[in-house]
């Protein structure tokens, strides 16, 4: 699928993360949803596809909503439930589609 036209696709690294209660947008962290990003990079309250060739599970659309102190260029972080769940998904290149700003 061809990204329309505004639409980023960026090739980005992604580790995972399961602590935090409230996320720098003021919500609650969702897996499946909750991602941290650089806002540099992709702003928060952005919506993007995020995909990932050795764990398509996890492909689906988020929310930017969280930054952290070590997410910088490009690298997002995606809330997972469990420790064991980040651990097994350690470090991987996934792509990110950047679909818009949410209103």
């Amino acid at each position: 699928q061809e990204p329309s036209r505004g639409e980023r696709v960026l090739m980005m690294e992604a580790t995972a993360y399961c602590y935090g209660y409230i996320t720098k947008t003021g919500t609650s962290p969702r897996e499946g949803r909750t991602i941290a990003v650089d806002p540099e990079v992709i702003p928060l309250d952005s919506e993007v596809y995020v995909s990932c060739e050795s764990w398509p599970e996890i492909d689906g659309t988020y929310i930017a909503e969280d930054t952290g102190g070590v997410i910088r260029g490009h690298k997002i972080d995606l809330y997972m439930e469990s420790e064991d769940e980040c651990l097994q998904w350690g470090r991987r290149t996934v792509e990110v589609r950047v679909l818009g700003v949410r209103q």
